[in-house]
C-alpha cells in the first residue's frame, strides 16, 4: 500500500500551499542525492517526497487525491498536465522542482543544474512538444491506440561534441568572493554550453546551432478507456531531443471529444432521447438504440409517460480511475405529429366529442390506440 502524502511530507491535511512547500523543501533538502550519496533509500525517500509535492501543490489534483486518495490516480500513470504523478525520475524532479531548493545546493539559476551541485554536470532536457487528438465515444469507451506524425528535433548524424572549454565539462562555473564574512563559494550555469558540459565540436550542414534537425515520427499513443475532453495525456522522452548526453522532452496529448449523433456524455453517464409515437406509448414496442458497444434493443412498457428515464446500468463510459462504468439513460420521448391527413384528423375529433374521453390506457379500451397505431403506420 502506498504512503500517504500527507504522511510523507509530514503535514496534516489542512496545510495551506505555503506550509506544503516548505515541507517539502524541508524533505528534499534531507534526502537529497548530495548529501546522501549511493543512498538507495534516501533516494527513494526523495523520489516520494516529489511524488507527494507534485499532487498536493496542485489544487485540482489535490482535490482528487483528498477525495479519492491514490485510487484517484491508480491506471493513469501515464498522465501530465491535467494527469497524475506516480513514475516519477530523477530527471523530471530535477527539472520540475529545482527552483524549490533555492541556493541551498548550488546549482545555476538559483536552483539545481540538473542533478544539483556537488560538481555535476547538468543535462540538459530537450522540449516538450503538444499535440491533440479527437476520440469517438466508442473509442473513450473502450480504450485505443492512435498512431500519430509528429515532426521533432532529433540530434542530426554526424554532429559529435567536446568537452566545454569554459568550464572544463562540470556544465557550472565557480566564482569565490572575499567578504567581510569570509570567502563566499557561488555557482552559475555555463553561459558557454548552457550547463551541459559539451559544446559541438562538428555538425552537418542541415543541423541547427545546437546539432539537431527535424524529422517526422509515427508515435504510437496508447489511450485507455475513460478519458475526458481537456485531459493530457504525457509520452515520455516522445518531444524533442537535447543535445550531447540530454533527456528527450516528453509529448504531451491534450484530449478531445468528437459529438456523437445519438449519444451525449456527462461523466461516465450517457444519455441518449428515445422518441416515440402516441401509440408506442400506449401499448408499449420494442425499441434499437445506440450504445457505445454497439446497438441493443429495449422493451417500452405500455402506458409510458414522456419525460420517463430507463437506465441501463454498466452501458456508459468506464471510470478512468477505475471505479467500474457508468450507466446509459434512455430518456423516453412521446411524438406528437405536427400534421394530419384528413382522415387522421377527423378521427381525434369524433373521440375527443366523446364524454369523458382521455387517451391513456388506463380509462380507454386498447382498440383506439390499435386504431391509432394502423392510421400513423
Amino acid at each position: 500500500m502506498k504512503q500517504d502524502y500527507y504522511e510523507i511530507l509530514g503535514i496534516s491535511k489542512g496545510a495551506s500551499a505555503a506550509e506544503i512547500k516548505k515541507a517539502y523543501r524541508k524533505k528534499a533538502i534531507q534526502y537529497h542525492p548530495d548529501k546522501n550519496p549511493d543512498d538507495k533509500e534516501a533516494e527513494e525517500m526523495f523520489k516520494k517526497a516529489a511524488e507527494a509535492y507534485e499532487v498536493l501543490s496542485d489544487d485540482n489534483k489535490k482535490a482528487r487525491y483528498d477525495q479519492y486518495g491514490h485510487a484517484a490516480f491508480d491506471g493513469a500513470g501515464g498522465f501530465g498536465g491535467g494527469g497524475f504523478g506516480g513514475g516519477m525520475n530523477m530527471d523530471d524532479i530535477f527539472s520540475q522542482f529545482g527552483d524549490i531548493f533555492g541556493g541551498a545546493f548550488g546549482g545555476g539559476g538559483g536552483g539545481f543544474s540538473g542533478f544539483g551541485g556537488g560538481g555535476r554536470q547538468r543535462r540538459v532536457k530537450g522540449g516538450n512538444l503538444r499535440i491533440r487528438v479527437k476520440l469517438s465515444l466508442e473509442e473513450i469507451a473502450n480504450g485505443v491506440e492512435k498512431k500519430v506524425k509528429v515532426r521533432r528535433k532529433v540530434q542530426a548524424p554526424g554532429v559529435s561534441y567536446k568537452t566545454c572549454e569554459t568550464c572544463n565539462g562540470s556544465g557550472q562555473m565557480t566564482r569565490i568572493t572575499n567578504t567581510i564574512l569570509g570567502r563566499m563559494q557561488t555557482s552559475t550555469t555555463c553561459s558557454t554550453c548552457g550547463g551541459a558540459g559539451q559544446t559541438i565540436s562538428k555538425k552537418p550542414a542541415d543541423a541547427d546551432a545546437h546539432g539537431l534537425k527535424v524529422s517526422e515520427e509515427t508515435v504510437a499513443i496508447q489511450i485507455p478507456a475513460g478519458v475526458e475532453e481537456g485531459m493530457q495525456l504525457k509520452v515520455a522522452g516522445k518531444g524533442n531531443e537535447a543535445p550531447g548526453n540530454g533527456i528527450s522532452g516528453d509529448l504531451l496529448v491534450a484530449i478531445e471529444e468528437k459529438e456523437h449523433e445519438f449519444l451525449k456524455r456527462e461523466g461516465d453517464n450517457l444519455h441518449y432521447d428515445l422518441y416515440i409515437s402516441f401509440s408506442e406509448a400506449a401499448l408499449g414496442s420494442s425499441k434499437e438504440i445506440d450504445t457505445v458497444t454497439g446497438k441493443v434493443r429495449i422493451k417500452v412498457e405500455s402506458g409510458v409517460q414522456s419525460g420517463k428515464i430507463l437506465r441501463l446500468r454498466g452501458k456508459g463510459i468506464p471510470s478512468i480511475n477505475g471505479y467500474g462504468k457508468g450507466d446509459l439513460l434512455v430518456h423516453i420521448n412521446v411524438w406528437t405529429p405536427k400534421t394530419l391527413t384528413k382522415e387522421q384528423k377527423s378521427f381525434f375529433e369524433k373521440m375527443a366529442g366523446e364524454e369523458n374521453f382521455v387517451p391513456s390506457p388506463e380509462k380507454s379500451d386498447k382498440s383506439f390506440f390499435e386504431k391509432v397505431k394502423d392510421m400513423f403506420s
